[in-house]
């Protein structure tokens, strides 16, 4: 296969609505499973001690650097990949009915996560759904630079994977012209997380600082958890766009791996998406799947056909509007 210079273009809409109304009409059962799970708020604050404990115990003990780093790969990463999924489910408003209630358990889950992010991922997250591989509008999406600068090489990649959060903070700033970035929640976020971070590095000290820094890095960067991004929505099974990930680390990561169910279904909450397949399984068997993110993640690394340009895009929106684009757009109506 040729190195590739470009993305994969599409003049095809992205392929989830249509399967969406496929399996809904074979499949009616599925709307059983439309719903929320406000027992995620017990993850989120769990997960968010195990955290700031973890912190306070580094802080306690004066645990040197190399432990630090340890911890923060072996358990921290999976605390806050955690903490990220539970942002994720308030995107889409599956804790809570109240939208307000949701926003706020974003913002409780965001704490360990460092950096403010859960306010603007619900701004393009829903945006990601509804225009997926659509440049202007989905920051999933790489830049060409990136994908360019980045390149097919082993180096390359792996820097990719270990600044990942930079670049994904990056992506959206080419979304402000049709995306309002700050509102009043925004700087709630911002506000609340200076305030955090300022209380952990004064009363922990440097070293819990930099664990929940790192935790946050390897979470979402260098790291199997970081083969995520690449099983989501990177070609690695033909021209399948969306990929899903059968594994064991579906169970701590809140089934974030059932991602073409996700996508197809992105009403249901994180507890019920394995039933959509269970359901429905003779459209998802038959889709290509990852069953390891540590042998995904050697195989994006050191596969030189697999590139930051083997995503799909495409310029073709459809028909919605990404002003009308919000909460209430992801859930299945009677009339789908």
């Amino acid at each position: 296969m040729a190195k590739l210079t470009s993305f994969i273009w599409s003049d095809n809409p992205e392929p989830h609505k249509a399967r969406t109304k496929e399996i809904i009409q074979k499949h009616p059962e599925i709307r059983g499973l439309i719903g929320r799970n406000p027992y995620t708020f017990l993850v989120i604050l769990l997960c968010v001690a195990v955290q700031v404990g973890l912190a306070a115990v580094i802080y306690s003990y004066n645990l040197p650097w190399w432990a630090v780093f340890v911890v923060s790969y072996l358990v921290g990463a999976f605390a806050c990949h955690t903490l990220y999924v539970c942002v994720h489910e308030c995107s889409h408003n599956l804790i809570f009915k109240n939208r307000t209630l949701n926003i706020i358990a974003s913002l409780i889950a965001n704490l360990p996560q460092v950096f403010p992010s859960s306010i603007s991922f619900t701004k393009y997250h829903l945006k990601h759904h509804s225009f997926q591989g659509v440049e202007a509008v989905d920051a999933d999406m790489p830049f060409r630079w990136e994908a360019k600068l980045i390149n097919n090489a082993p180096v390359g990649k792996t820097l990719w994977l270990l600044f990942y959060p930079v670049f994904q903070a990056l992506r959206p700033l080419r979304l402000t012209k049709e995306i309002k970035i700050f509102d009043a929640w925004t700087v709630v976020n911002w506000l609340i997380q200076i305030v955090f971070m300022v209380a952990i590095f004064k009363f922990l000290g440097v070293k819990a600082g930099i664990y929940l820094i790192a935790s946050f890095f390897f979470s979402i960067g260098l790291h199997p958890l970081g083969a995520r991004w690449v099983q989501e929505h990177f070609l690695t099974h033909g021209d399948q766009e969306t990929k899903s990930y059968y594994g064991p680390l579906n169970t701590v990561n809140l089934n974030v791996g059932y991602h073409n169910e996700h996508h197809d279904f992105p009403s249901v909450p994180w507890n019920k998406l394995p039933k959509i397949r269970e359901f429905a399984g003779h459209y998802y068997n038959t889709l290509g799947y990852h069953t390891s993110y540590t042998v995904l993640l050697f195989q994006f690394l050191f596969n030189k056909e697999i590139s930051v340009y083997s995503r799909v895009a495409r310029d073709n929106r459809g028909k919605k509007k990404v002003e009308k684009t919000n909460a209430k757009d992801v859930v299945l109506d009677s009339n789908d």
